[in-house]
């Protein structure tokens, strides 16, 4: 049996910028990126924690130490610029995968910074 767990998680960003016009949904500083283990175009679930809304979209590589967290076309509608969103990232695996799997969690400072 195969199992979706928690992969990646990037608590607590601010939106730095929305785009309605531009083609891609998330885009993010790099360096977050590598330090939550998350792929160029890997799925994530995105949480306003200022609305409660929660999109589904993918990851568009942002300019490394930008802070950049930016929805962009129609994710661009569910926040603005300021808003904490937290992101997630699932993976499947086997149930014995599972018991030993720990999920890369990472608490970024003011400004996006690690």
């Amino acid at each position: 049996m195969w199992v979706c767990l928690l992969k990646s998680k990037i608590h607590r960003v601010r939106i730095t910028q929305v785009d309605l016009n531009y083609v891609g949904s998330l885009t993010l500083d790099r360096e977050l990126m590598d330090a939550a283990g998350l792929l160029p175009h890997e799925k994530v679930h995105v949480l306003n924690v200022n609305t409660g809304a929660r999109i589904e979209t993918y990851v568009i590589e942002g300019e490394r130490g930008s802070g950049i967290v930016g929805l962009n076309g129609p994710a661009a509608r569910t926040g603005l610029v300021g808003d904490i969103v937290i992101i997630l990232a699932y993976a499947w695996m086997s149930e014995e995968e599972a018991h030993h799997h720990q999920p890369r969690v990472i608490f970024p400072r003011e400004g996006n910074r690690l």
